[in-house]
């Protein structure tokens, strides 16, 4: 289900597998129960969220007191995240940001609107990843549900093995949570994992690019609006 990557006195680092819930849902162990298991944790607390299908770097607070002020970072856009996808196919523009409000569509997903009330801002890179499929770093400003998915799939890129957005049938869905930088304590902190369950990472053009991506914070991203900032 997890790997415990790093172990402070008030937060631990896992690597969550793919298709595991971070909730209880239709008879799944909880997660933050097996982690405390091995930890030797009485109690942990979720900072932040990933979906299922998503695997890779999850953030737990070991007490109250820093589950609030982690989770404090990630509301104030103090948390820088990362993450890698595979796309299905070649997207509609191969950089930039992707802006746009998100409503309910069919069953339990999302679209992406042309509005930006209240938009879901996503900086991304990508590069071909073999068989006509595509890599993506993003690096998402804002944290909406199923962010990411909609956002690819708004540039006719969805997720590879993605139940819901995607249209190719796979192993797992193909987005991973590579990388996390925040402040705490007054240090700068941060935590990269390369993502490995699924055959499509193992690919040889896409495992020479996360190499080059080894330290995303970095790259030169895409400028964001300051009118958007500013909402």
């Amino acid at each position: 289900m997890f790997d415990i990557l790093h172990t402070h006195p008030d937060y631990l680092v896992i690597n969550k597998h793919p298709n595991v819930s971070v909730h209880k849902d239709d008879g799944d162990t909880m997660l933050l129960q097996e982690v405390a298991n091995q930890s030797g944790d009485e109690q942990l607390y979720l900072v932040h969220r990933l979906d299922k299908m998503t695997s890779g770097l999850l953030l737990l607070g070991r007490n109250k007191q820093a589950a609030a002020i982690l989770s404090a970072n990630f509301a104030n856009r103090d948390v820088e995240k990362y993450y890698v996808a595979i796309g299905t196919k070649k997207p509609k523009k191969k950089q930039g940001i992707i802006i746009g409000d998100m409503s309910r569509s069919r069953r339990s997903s999302w679209k992406l609107e042309s509005s930006t009330e209240n938009p879901a801002v996503t900086q991304f890179f990508s590069t071909a990843a073999g068989n006509g499929r595509r890599l993506f770093l993003c690096k998402p400003y804002t944290g909406k549900t199923h962010q990411i998915r909609v956002a690819l799939k708004s540039i006719g890129s969805g997720i590879a093995g993605d139940g819901i957005y995607g249209c190719e049938p796979l192993d797992r869905g193909y987005l991973h949570a590579y990388a996390l930088r925040f402040p705490y304590q007054g240090e700068l902190w941060q935590f990269i994992c390369a993502p490995t369950a699924g055959e499509l990472w193992s690919i040889d053009e896409t495992v020479q690019t996360l190499q080059q991506w080894s330290e995303p914070w970095a790259l030169d991203w895409p400028v964001i609006p300051s009118k958007i900032k500013r909402s």
